[in-house]
């Protein structure tokens, strides 16, 4: 079964776009797609590109549909000959329709393109959509500015405690280093003493 879909798939993707059929129709709307083929079975496909084909359902005059995905079973149905159902249509039920024969090899039928018929805007509402969007714009920068705000404010306030760490790690610093010398220069002093009693003590030797 895998291998018969894998050459679906693959026959599908090389010649789709060579024979396809446009049918036009509205959101909400339902939508009959015919197959050629009078057959006992035929596997429906919906190809959306650059994605992979679809396997819908299985159709077949001897048994039960067999659906390859629960969500399908609420959106198409088989009505007579084959002809596939699609019950309510949007925007992701766009797409190129395929019925291919479960022979082997298997035969696809010609494409049939669902396209959603789109209206011509009036003068009123391409203002509207105009005004709209502008407003949407300044929104957008009024959201940018406010928040280019807020992360400079905050950057300042950073910097500015670090500095403040900085200045008081500086200040410790030579506090630290003015008590070491201090306290090297009162070990010299100590260390001086010795030596002048023991030289003063050696002259009074002498005499």
């Amino acid at each position: 079964m895998k291998i018969v879909q894998l050459y679906l798939y693959l026959l599908i993707w090389c010649e789709a776009a060579e024979t396809l059929t446009d049918q036009l129709t509205d959101l909400g709307q339902n939508v009959t797609i015919n197959c050629d083929f009078d057959v006992n079975e035929v596997y429906w496909f919906l190809l959306k590109l650059p994605d992979s084909p679809v396997v819908i359902l299985l159709s077949s005059t001897t048994s039960a549909l067999f659906y390859y995905s629960k969500a399908f079973r609420q959106k198409y149905s088989v009505q007579s000959k084959h002809r596939l159902f699609i019950n309510n249509v949007t925007i992701d039920d766009l797409g190129d329709y395929y019925c291919v024969t479960t022979d082997a090899p298997p035969k696809y039928s010609d494409g049939t393109r669902l396209h959603i018929t789109v209206p011509t805007p009036t003068p009123e509402i391409q203002n509207h959509t105009a005004v709209k969007n502008i407003e949407k714009n300044q929104t957008y920068w009024q959201i940018i500015i406010f928040i280019s705000a807020f992360i400079n404010g905050l950057l300042i306030i950073v910097i500015i405690g670090l500095l403040k760490v900085f200045v008081h790690a500086r200040n410790g610093d030579d506090l630290k280093q003015f008590q070491d010398t201090d306290l090297q220069n009162l070990q010299d002093m100590d260390f001086e003493q010795p030596q002048d009693s023991t030289q003063t003590l050696i002259c009074y030797m002498k005499i």
